[in-house]
């Protein structure tokens, strides 16, 4: 696990620390930590139906922001568990990010999932990605 839970960031909230040598893990994990939250086995989440996710931002931060986000919307709108399985992300030379990634996953099962903590957004408390010596590091609180 290169992700891991910071117990002194935020009261009401979950709040969690992802380092990676690359953005594509960096986003893969952080996708993994925001999952595990909510579900307490992710080994039991079938891989039956499989979502693209394309999106764009002119920063970095805000693209990693609005990814987490969009994996919210599908488990609140379409009550769908997704673990990400591919992420790329590009720099458009002419400014900003863009991220082509695709995740696979199944409905809510509650007679399944472990279900834990509902997940309501990411907010902006705290919230950094930034590259480090050893390539990536995101700080991500949940609200709950």
């Amino acid at each position: 696990m290169v992700y891991h839970y910071l117990e002194d960031v935020a009261i009401a909230d979950v709040a969690y620390e992802v380092h990676a040598a690359s953005l594509p893990a960096l986003f893969r994990e952080a996708a993994e930590a925001l999952m595990k939250v909510q579900v307490e086995n992710l080994g039991e989440v079938r891989r039956g139906r499989v979502v693209k996710i394309a999106l764009s931002d002119d920063k970095l931060d805000m693209l990693l922001h609005a990814f987490l986000q969009e994996l919210i919307y599908y488990k609140d709108a379409q009550r769908l568990l997704l673990l990400v399985e591919r992420v790329e992300i590009e720099e458009d030379p002419e400014g900003g990010w863009e991220l082509a990634a695709e995740a696979a996953g199944e409905e809510i099962d509650p007679t399944r999932h472990q279900l834990s903590a509902d997940v309501k957004a990411v907010t902006m408390h705290r919230f950094e990605v930034a590259q480090t010596p050893e390539g990536w590091k995101a700080t991500v609180v949940l609200d709950i």
